[in-house]
């Protein structure tokens, strides 16, 4: 059986390159495109205008494409839902409930959903954070993303439901812009170091972050989806971990190629946020249950980022 496959806010950051990557793996004609608005980046798929909030489209869209995967990447982002909080738990819960309800009653075979870093809170332990550990999220993003993993988890033990995800660290990619979050500064600092040779960063300098090259994320994301079900032992979320870097140091990259790149300071409130993340993370299940591995480190990532946009600046 083919699979037909449903990716809900295509639009994204992360979307957009996830499309390309399912494209080539089941086919462009076996992947829908799903978001509010219609984009270039899904030419070449089936399109569904789609609010994950109205539950009877949705299932529409399902059946209409006979669709039996779902990744479900719509979300509003830590630094924008701040600024709406109750929306930001709307969306963030009632669009995951709408589509594990479909898999509870296997209209739907298989749910991805990603979790986030900032289910992590400022009682954490910030360095090498453990998959089970304190959990005292602070942000409404953060909040939503951990009672979304206990309803994961939920889900699969009552309804055995087949839901997979990952929590992932900042990500960065020059494919698309970021969607509003804590992390987007390490992208907006290779578009500013193309075009003026200078950046003003809103986290101080020493904030070291769990971050990850856009690539090493689609990957992770397809592989757990494609893992046999019995290596998933763990059905609230996994960590994943890349690189963790601080805006100095990303800086100091940047000079290797372009030298007369400068970076300043102007601590907004996104520093809060990201004071109460860990600096880094433990991903040792991960790697031992599906084999993760990443594939970049900062120094591949700024070379590979400063390569191709500057193709399209």
């Amino acid at each position: 059986m083919t699979d037909k496959v449903l990716v809900i806010g295509a639009g994204g950051q992360i979307g957009t390159e996830l499309l390309e990557k399912l494209n080539e793996i089941h086919g462009s004609s076996n992947v829908v495109a799903a978001d509010l608005n219609n984009s270039p980046a899904f030419s070449n798929n089936p399109y569904e205008k789609l609010d994950v909030l109205d539950k009877e489209s949705l299932f529409n869209v399902v059946k209409k494409h006979q669709v039996n995967q779902v990744y479900l990447l719509a979300a509003l982002l830590s630094a924008t839902a701040e600024k709406n909080p109750l929306f930001g738990w709307k969306l963030n819960m009632e669009g995951l409930f709408n589509v594990l309800e479909l898999a509870k009653e296997k209209i739907i075979d298989k749910v991805y959903w990603p979790s986030s870093i900032a289910v992590f809170g400022p009682t954490t332990p910030k360095v090498n954070t453990p998959q089970y550990t304190v959990m005292e999220p602070s942000t409404v993003y953060g909040i939503s993303k951990q009672a979304g993993e206990r309803w994961c988890e939920y889900y699969f033990n009552k309804y055995n439901v087949d839901v997979r995800s990952i929590r992932y660290p900042g990500l960065i990619g020059w494919k698309s812009a970021p969607g509003g979050g804590t992390t987007d500064y390490a992208v907006h600092i290779f578009h500013e170091a193309l075009k003026n040779k200078k950046y003003e960063c809103f986290l101080s300098e020493n904030t070291t972050l769990p971050m990850m090259y856009m690539p090493d994320a689609i990957k992770a994301t397809v592989d757990i989806m494609h893992a046999p079900a019995e290596q998933i032992k763990i059905r609230s979320s996994y960590n994943l971990t890349g690189i963790s870097f601080n805006p100095k140091e990303i800086a100091e990259e940047i000079k290797k190629h372009i030298p007369d790149f400068s970076i300043s300071y102007k601590i907004d409130f996104r520093q809060e946020i990201a004071d109460s993340w860990p600096k880094s993370v433990d991903d040792h299940e991960a790697r031992e249950h599906w084999g993760w591995a990443e594939q970049f480190n900062l120094s591949d990532m700024t070379s590979d980022m400063l390569l191709n946009l500057s193709k399209i600046k």
